[in-house]
């Protein structure tokens, strides 16, 4: 399966460590949907490049793109490309036999309250222990899946490519164009 990334990157970083693209960046975590770092770090992914990087500049809209919004302490965000193994499992929160197996409501999985979903995913986590991760949809666009991937499967997902974004990048004008940002 590809998923894709849109992260702070490091080009000089060594695979798996900080501000690479396979990085866990789990000492950042704990305010994201699913996040508890307590137990697990966790990728935040996407089926399609559009959708994160549409994630990346949500907080700027109104404002206009430029290339400061394209930085992240410091770092160019980046867009990988990777690949997780056939054989990953994910629970697809998007599904209703899933939903009602879990005794999950579509509104419990779509809420922006952290208190909610934050143990929810606690749950998920523990009781599936085979499971790579969590598959759901976007909160901008309910086609685009987005994937939560726990760090017991970073053994199973490989980089097929990774590439610094700019304000010119056809995946960032057209995630620009979603929010209708001007470009400065």
């Amino acid at each position: 399966m590809i998923l894709y990334r849109c992260f702070a990157w490091n080009e000089r970083a060594r695979p798996g460590k900080a501000d690479s693209p396979l990085w866990f960046p789990k000492e950042f975590q704990g305010e994201v949907r699913h996040d508890n770092p307590d137990l697990y770090g966790c990728l935040y992914l996407a089926d399609r490049a559009m959708s994160c990087v549409v994630e990346q500049l949500a907080r700027f809209r109104g404002q206009r793109l430029s290339t400061p919004l394209l930085m992240r302490r410091g770092l160019p965000l980046a867009l990988a490309e990777l690949e997780l193994d056939e054989r990953a499992t994910l629970l697809d929160l998007d599904d209703p036999v899933v939903l009602r197996r879990e005794r999950l409501r579509p509104s419990q999985v779509a809420t922006r309250r952290r208190t909610v979903t934050q143990p929810q995913a606690r749950e998920l986590h523990d009781k599936h222990p085979d499971t790579a991760g969590l598959r759901w949809w976007s909160s901008y666009e309910a086609l685009w899946a987005n994937v939560t991937l726990f760090d017991r499967a970073a053994l199973m997902l490989r980089t097929r490519s990774v590439r610094a974004l700019a304000v010119d990048d056809p995946v960032v004008v057209e995630a620009a164009d979603f929010f209708a940002m001007r470009v400065s």
